[in-house]
């Protein structure tokens, strides 16, 4: 009969197999779900690539199902990715570059406030459509960098516009940085004959100045009567009923010096520009 030790003995070996069974049967279980994720992963980047690839053949800018469609909304909440790379032009007034990377599209409209010598305009910025341009402007706003900044340039003629945004009001100054265009120059691919198709800036329409593709900065402009112009020029507003009236009371001192393009005869000065 055996004894009490080769008993303990036995058991112990027992619940040893049982215990080496029970492991070898999770290392079985754990091997089979890493296959099948990985299985999945595979197959999501083939979806993917063929995607890509297709839309490529087709000609489409587009990515994915899930972009949005071009000149529309993100879907609220959704970051976009901003950057900010330094310019060659130094900063016209010291300043601080916006924040980088994701953000947020949520809110879709921000309220401004501005503040000039010549009346008070108001705006609605279109987070939504343009938000790498109004994580900027707001940025700027938040460090006074408009503050007793002139309008420099007024245009009369095809073109009915106030620019702003330069404080040297020489129309070169920018707060040392850049960034990519946004809406509507989004709508078209880049270098195609519709990108150079003049396009309706309605009466209205804040939208940013640039010297090229990719090379906006601090300058904008406020379309006082329905204007065409390429879609090059990143449209990130409107203004409202008072900022009209402002804007009328400005285009019709004209000119300075006579002609349909420059300095405004009555002078215009930014006193603030603060979120709502």
């Amino acid at each position: 009969m055996p004894t009490n030790e080769q008993r303990r003995a036995a058991a112990k070996r027992k619940l040893e197999r049982q215990l080496e069974r029970r492991a070898a049967k999770a290392r079985k279980q754990r091997i089979f779900a890493i296959t099948g994720t990985a299985v999945v992963a595979v197959a999501a980047i083939a979806a993917v690539v063929t995607l890509v690839v297709v839309n490529r053949d087709s000609g489409s800018t587009t990515a994915s199902a899930a972009t949005t469609t071009p000149g529309g909304p993100a879907p609220t909440g959704v970051g976009e990715n901003c950057q900010y790379p330094a310019a060659q032009e130094k900063a016209s007034k010291q300043v601080n570059p916006p924040r980088t990377g994701k953000v947020p599209t949520d809110p879709a409209t921000v309220s401004v406030s501005m503040v000039t010598t010549q009346g008070n305009i108001g705006l609605q910025l279109d987070n939504a459509k343009a938000p790498c341009t109004v994580n900027s402007f707001a940025s700027l706003a938040s460090q006074n960098y408009f503050n007793d900044t002139p309008c420099h340039r007024l245009t009369t003629g095809g073109l009915s516009v106030l620019q702003c945004g330069d404080p040297t009001g020489k129309g070169t100054g920018g707060p040392g940085y850049q960034f990519a265009d946004e809406y509507p120059a989004t709508d078209f691919p880049p270098g195609s004959p519709e990108s150079q198709q003049p396009i309706s800036y309605p009466r209205g329409t804040l939208a940013m100045a640039n010297a090229g593709p990719g090379t906006n900065g601090s300058q904008f402009f406020l379309v006082y009567k329905d204007s065409q112009l390429p879609p090059n020029y990143t449209k990130f507003g409107t203004i409202d009923e008072t900022g009209l009236a402002t804007l009328d009371k400005i285009a019709a001192g004209g000119v300075a010096g006579g002609g349909t393009d420059g300095a405004p005869a009555t002078p215009v000065e930014i006193k603030s520009v603060a979120l709502d």
